[in-house]
Parts: C-alpha cells; sequence; structure tokens
C-alpha cells in the first residue's frame, strides 16, 4: 500500500502530459498571499500560455460579497519545488472582470514604470536583501528564545554556527534550494544579527521581475515554515528593545550608473531621493518607525543621510563604487543631508546573466547603491518602480 510521502511525491509526467499550476497573488491586505492549484493539459514555459482564472474576493478583503469576483492574470512562471516535474508555480496580479487593476495590484503600476522607454532604457538592476524572523508556533516568540525570556545580547549570533547561536537552518537551507530549483535569482542567504533571524538575497534582476521573484521567494518559505510548523514574520521591529529589526535593503543600479562618470548619476539619484525621502517612507513598509531609529544600523526615519560604506545611512554607496567613480567625492548638496565615510565592508552581488550584461563587472565594482530603508514588510513592486520613478523620471 502507498504511503502519504509516496503519493505527494509522485511524478505526473510518467503516466499523463497534464501539469499542475498553482496559481499565487497578493490578498486584500497587501502582504497575505494567496495560492490555489489547476489542472492544465500539458506543459507551457510561458505565462501567456495559460488560462485567466477567478476566485472569490470577499474573502480575501478584495471585493463585496455581492459582485465578489475577482480576476487572476498569469504574469510569471517558475518550476515547482514542492511538486516538481513539469509542474509550476504562477505569479498573477489582480483585476476586476472589466479589466481594471485591483487597488492592491501593485505590479500593475510597477510594470507601467518599468515599461516607460526612459526606464527601460537604463536596464535598471535590483538586488533585494529580504530579513526575516522565525517564531514558535503557539506562542510567536523567535526560535530558540527561551519561552517568556530572552537569549543573550546580540553578538554571536550573525553568521554563527552552533546549537546555541543558529537557530532554523533546515528551514533557510531548504527555501535556498527550492528557490534555485524554481529558477529564482537568489543570489545568497545569512544568519542575522537578532537569534532567530535570517536573510536571502534575490537579485540582480531586472525591472518588475524583482518583485516577482521576491514574492514567489516568500511563498516558498511561507510554505516551507507551514511544513516544519514555525511562523513567518515580517515585522520590522519583532521584538521591541535592544534588537535589531528587519529590513528589506534594495541595491539599485543603472547602466547611466555602471557606464564611465556612474558616481556623478549615482548623486545625482541619491539628490533626488533625498527630496522624495518623506515620500519614499510612507511607501517602504508598515511599522517602519520602530525599526528605523538611528540605531541597530538605521538611520533615524526623519533624517536622510547617505554616506561611503556607512550602514547607518539611509543610502549606501559601496567603497568600490566610490573609487570607481573616477575620482569625484565630493557630496551632493541635499538640505539636512548628513555625509560620512566608515571603513566598513561593502556586499556584493553579481550582475545579471543577460546578453548586454556580458563582460560587466559585479555590482561591487561598478555603479550602485544601497536603499536601506524598506522595511522587511516592504512591496516590491512599489519600492522598485518608486526608487526607478524617482531617480529617472521625476523631475524637481
Amino acid at each position: 500500500m502507498s504511503l502519504l510521502s509516496d503519493l505527494i511525491n509522485m511524478n505526473l509526467s510518467d503516466s499523463t502530459d497534464k501539469i499542475i499550476a498553482e496559481y499565487i497573488w497578493i490578498g486584500g491586505s497587501g502582504l497575505d498571499m494567496r495560492s490555489k492549484a489547476r489542472t492544465i493539459s500539458h506543459p507551457v514555459n510561458d505565462p501567456s500560455q495559460l488560462p485567466r482564472w477567478n476566485y472569490d474576493g470577499s474573502s480575501t478583503g478584495q471585493a463585496a460579497g455581492e459582485d465578489s469576483e475577482v480576476i487572476l492574470y498569469p504574469q510569471a512562471i517558475f518550476r515547482d519545488p514542492f511538486r516538481r516535474g513539469d509542474n509550476i508555480l504562477v505569479m498573477c496580479d489582480t483585476y476586476t472582470p472589466s479589466g481594471k487593476p485591483l487597488e492592491t495590484n501593485k505590479r500593475y503600476e510597477a510594470a507601467e514604470i518599468f515599461s516607460h522607454p526612459d526606464v527601460a532604457a537604463e536596464e535598471t538592476w535590483y538586488g533585494i536583501e529580504q530579513e526575516y524572523t522565525l517564531l514558535q508556533k503557539d506562542v510567536n516568540w523567535p526560535l530558540g528564545w527561551p519561552i517568556g525570556g530572552f537569549p543573550g545580547p546580540q553578538g554571536p549570533y550573525y553568521c554563527s554556527v552552533g546549537a546555541d547561536k543558529s537557530f532554523g537552518r533546515d528551514i533557510v537551507d531548504a527555501h535556498y534550494k527550492a528557490c534555485i530549483y524554481a529558477g529564482i535569482n537568489i543570489s545568497g542567504i545569512n544568519g542575522e544579527v537578532m537569534p532567530g533571524q535570517w536573510e536571502f538575497q534575490v537579485g540582480p534582476s531586472i525591472g518588475v521581475s524583482a518583485g516577482d521573484e521576491l514574492w514567489v521567494a516568500r511563498y516558498i518559505l511561507e510554505r516551507i515554515t507551514e511544513m516544519a510548523g514555525v511562523v513567518l514574520s515580517l515585522d520590522p521591529k519583532p521584538i521591541p528593545g535592544d534588537w535589531n529589526g528587519a529590513g528589506a535593503h534594495t541595491n539599485y543600479s543603472t547602466k547611466s550608473m555602471r557606464n564611465e562618470g556612474g558616481m556623478k548619476v549615482i548623486k545625482a539619484a541619491i539628490e533626488k531621493l533625498g527630496l522624495r525621502h518623506k515620500e519614499h517612507i510612507e511607501a517602504y513598509g508598515k511599522g517602519n518607525e520602530r525599526r528605523l531609529t538611528g540605531r541597530h544600523e538605521t538611520a533615524d526615519i526623519n533624517t536622510f543621510v547617505w554616506g561611503v560604506a556607512n550602514r547607518g545611512a539611509s543610502i549606501r554607496v559601496g567603497r568600490d563604487t566610490e573609487r570607481a567613480g573616477k575620482g569625484e567625492t565630493h557630496s551632493v548638496a541635499v538640505e539636512s543631508v548628513e555625509f560620512f565615510k566608515n571603513d566598513i565592508c561593502s556586499c556584493f552581488i553579481l550582475g545579471p546573466n543577460t546578453e548586454n550584461s556580458k563582460n560587466k563587472a559585479f555590482f561591487l565594482d561598478t555603479g550602485y547603491f544601497e536603499d536601506r530603508r524598506p522595511a522587511s514588510n516592504m512591496d516590491p513592486y512599489v519600492v522598485t518602480s518608486m526608487i526607478a520613478a524617482t531617480t529617472i523620471l521625476w523631475k524637481p
């Protein structure tokens, strides 16, 4: 007799051409992920080959009960690491039956920005550092922490090894491999400063695909924590007090920044971001004021600061980017901006594997900067498109 695990792991391609497509979308809170599956008669390799579908929007906070139908438009497909074979995960966005995007459909707005000729010409690269916290299911307390108590102070946990310092590595490694299998451009993982907190990096990805990949990576992580009986938290400050919060630092590069004189372009972009600091903060995640306090590797939420290799700044420019900037080291004139230079090592992210990026250097060696303000619960469609709109399209 077959075991349940045998049936779960059954390879359908041995007996049929049919596949299972798991349609994924974002619910009414703007953060909750929903999904349901349907049978497709044959394998597909492009979302245009998939039918649109619908769901009850009154059950997700996206429609009224008397007119509850919401339409799913397939937008991106990934290999399914859970069912494997030819089965797929499908990232969708949401519309009314008349074709109007829902208010919670931030992908639609992002795609419009990224399709603008001026933005498309810049080949915008993004690398997003998604921090998150693993919680014990029944008590909503970080994994590895004594129930009702606290571990030792921060210090030994960042990138640590050992049963007394690193909690949840099996979940993290399972997620890492599942994302690679799915075709997500995940570039790394590491343990974070607060015990029970981890980070994965997605990118570089171009344009709207950065949002698609991060949302599906979150979905896969949510599924894996479900299997492990652990709760995933994207709260930007899950534990009050002297504990690091959780962010989604967003690394950004344009073609002009990667070319000769790129440092000048970077500084002009940072000046624009400083002028629209308030608008960006409002869009960078709920509860971010609990995280952006000026402590724990953050800048104060009400102050815009930038610096080279400074992890206490709003915007961090890598030291190698500065060195590649043809000697331009003056700071931009932005009101209430402070300029720092701290000798802290910058992180690196590989350039995307595209025809246009052959022979390009790493992000580390070329023009990019890191926006450290986004919270862990930010919407990547909103953040990535807003950075592009402000730095490329907005005219002060």
